[in-house]
């Protein structure tokens, strides 16, 4: 069984990893690299791109601050300093095994404040949640204002929603739902036939726990100002780059906005850090604002590789930073 997990692990890296690099090498293919050193060395500003770095570690900071708010309403009270330490980490493994570091983040705080992993897991449940919707929100709000742009990308990209959503019929909602009704009835019915059916029902509990605790949260206004916080300085992060750059510094807010927005939705799929799918929709957009392809294709890889170096270093701080933190002696919990 341990090695069967093994192979499945070893196989989800290797096709995520095979995804993105066959993403990257489309789009690079042709592409002159040494043209980037002199980019680099001689015409980018980096005083822009240090200026974005606060940005980019507070974002995740608040990450941390946030969800320490959100553990207290079902009883788990782990110090602010791990959860912070937790995210930074988490984030940086996330490049080896992309989503794994929702898992790794909750078994840090299990490992050094006994938290309960079910538990910790819920309230990331509901923080993703709220995260989405807040971000189609603003995707919905930024495709109204800029809509002839992203139709257009949508035209480029052969992306048609009215055509995907016009090929499933009434019948096929039905037959959909059905069928997610009868695995569900399946799950349960085997589940009470093992014997495990009372430790996986406790762990469910757990995580419902955690997903409800959002209704308990003691600070409300301080959790709604961390979120746009969290959001905040992930635009900053990526808009303060285009003053690193002759080709972007003009394009204005609204350019970063609607660039921010799909290299964040194209980071769903289950790339290290997005890369190709993020690399592809920041730089096709980028396009449609005037950019040429050459200085397109230099701005999504130095700004990527730049970004991702910086999740690298504060992984790497926050592993030396939880060497030397004392675990507290406390009974774990499942």
């Amino acid at each position: 069984m341990q090695f069967k997990k093994i192979i499945n692990d070893s196989l989800k890296v290797t096709l995520s990893l095979l995804l993105g690099g066959l993403i990257l090498y489309w789009m690079y293919r042709g592409f002159d690299f040494r043209q980037v050193e002199r980019v680099l060395l001689h015409e980018m500003n980096w005083t822009w791109m240090l200026l974005s770095f606060p940005f980019g570690i507070l974002a995740q900071a608040f990450r941390g601050w946030r969800w320490h708010l959100t553990l207290e309403p079902v009883g788990e009270h782990p110090r602010t300093s791990t959860s912070v330490y937790s995210i930074f980490l988490s984030y940086a493994v996330s490049l080896v095994v992309p989503r794994i570091g929702e898992f790794a983040r909750c078994g840090v705080l299990r490992r050094y404040d006994g938290v309960s992993f079910p538990k910790a897991l819920g309230t990331v449940v509901v923080e993703r949640a709220i995260d989405s919707a807040l971000l189609m929100g603003i995707a919905v709000v930024t495709m109204l204002c800029q809509f002839s742009v992203f139709n257009t990308f949508f035209d480029r990209t052969g992306t048609n929603i009215g055509a995907l959503l016009a090929g499933f019929t009434t019948t096929g909602y039905i037959v959909t739902a059905v069928c997610g009704l009868a695995v569900c009835l399946l799950a349960w019915y085997i589940m009470r036939r093992f014997a495990v059916y009372n430790k996986v029902k406790a762990t469910v509990q757990g995580i419902w726990q955690g997903i409800m605790s959002i209704r308990n949260v003691k600070r409300p206004v301080r959790f709604v100002v961390f979120t746009l916080a969290i959001w905040a300085c992930y635009f900053l992060h990526y808009y303060l780059t285009f003053f690193c750059f002759d080709s972007t510094s003009g394009l204005g807010m609204s350019c970063a906005m609607v660039t921010f927005i799909v290299g964040s939705i194209a980071v769903i799929v289950p790339t290290p850090n997005g890369a190709g799918p993020w690399h592809f929709a920041v730089k096709t957009m980028l396009l449609l604002y005037g950019v040429s392809e050459t200085d397109a294709l230099n701005f999504v890889l130095i700004v990527h590789s730049v970004q991702t170096l910086l999740v690298v270093a504060m992984g790497v701080w926050a592993w030396a930073a939880l060497s030397f933190t004392r675990k507290r002696i406390a009974q774990q919990q499942p």
